[in-house]
């Protein structure tokens, strides 16, 4: 029987792609600690050999009648950005896939009154929030198999935790140890061009308002004591500070864990930060020993 035995809600910002001195003239001579951040995640969970696959809950991978899971052999190439080609420039990537997940995953879709539809298409777009995260947590090691399933953007928030519940039944019904990334941010109000310039440094005080660096922060705090039923019940309040992708990669890997019954505290890596307007993070969250909807405080010094 498959188990989750991982997750996180990890940041996959633009920035954090860029060389290392573009970075540092953007950060007033600093680097940023997502950088940091994620360097520190790949040396304490990913280079462990307690895992077999890796899912991503691709918050910029929108679909729209389903949801789709990939279901390739192997996905490599070269990876452009519509939205930054400056930046991320023909970056390759190449990973094994994992196809009989992927099927596993959409065989549940109806028992959860849900669409769900497995795709081994070669020429299947990637996205920069499933690369960007592959390049520090997967590049180098061989056999981890990668898989992205996107949102749907005409689902509503108790459609995303019906994939979530599909996701688990689907992994509890192979033999796959499994790590899942809702790859997104928190709030996600860009400043507007001719100010953009202004707020590229990674320091919260340019997170586009105070009132959504103080939403973030909450939630964050929320996610280190475990209280996903806090930011479960609050979400239409969260919501007025315009989440990527309307936060349901998290939605979506809440289903996953349990979703209000879920008490996992999270670790965070790195600082949170700003990137033009946005809040970033890196959250990872341990399977509890006696599971992720054990007791809270079972968990209070997890």
């Amino acid at each position: 029987m498959g188990e989750i035995v991982g997750a996180g809600l990890l940041a996959h910002v633009p920035t954090i792609v860029l060389p290392e001195r573009t970075r540092l003239e953007l950060n007033e001579g600093k680097e940023i600690t997502l950088v940091t951040g994620l360097r520190e995640l790949r040396r304490d969970v990913f280079e462990r050999d307690d895992y077999d696959t890796v899912v991503v809950l691709d918050s910029h991978w929108a679909t729209t009648v389903e949801f789709v899971v990939t279901a390739q052999a192997r996905r490599a190439g070269l990876y452009t950005s519509e939205e930054l080609p400056r930046g991320m420039c023909r970056m390759p990537y190449d990973f094994p896939g994992d196809p009989e997940l992927a099927r596993n995953v959409a065989s549940f879709a109806d028992r959860h009154g849900t669409w769900i539809t497995p795709i081994d298409d070669d020429h299947l777009p990637i996205y920069y929030a499933t690369t960007n995260l592959w390049k520090y947590l997967g590049e180098g090691l061989p056999g981890k198999r990668w898989v992205s399933i996107g949102v749907c953007q005409t689902g509503d928030m108790e459609d995303h935790l019906r994939l979530g519940r599909a996701l688990a039944d689907g992994v509890a019904a192979t033999d796959r140890r499994v790590l899942v990334i809702a790859s997104g941010a928190l709030s996600h109000t860009f400043w507007p061009l001719r100010e953009l310039r202004d707020h590229e440094s990674s320091d919260p005080r340019h997170v586009f308002t105070p009132e959504a660096r103080a939403a973030d922060l909450r939630r964050i705090e929320w996610f280190r004591q475990g209280r996903h039923d806090e930011v479960l019940r609050t979400m239409p309040e969260f919501r007025t500070y315009k989440p990527e992708a309307r936060f349901h990669h998290y939605v979506m890997l809440a289903g996953a864990l349990g979703e209000e019954r879920c008490t996992a505290p999270a670790r965070q890596y790195g600082e949170y930060e700003n990137s033009v307007g946005t809040g970033q993070a890196l959250l990872w969250f341990d399977r509890p020993s006696g599971g992720w909807t054990a007791l809270r405080q079972e968990n209070a010094h997890a």
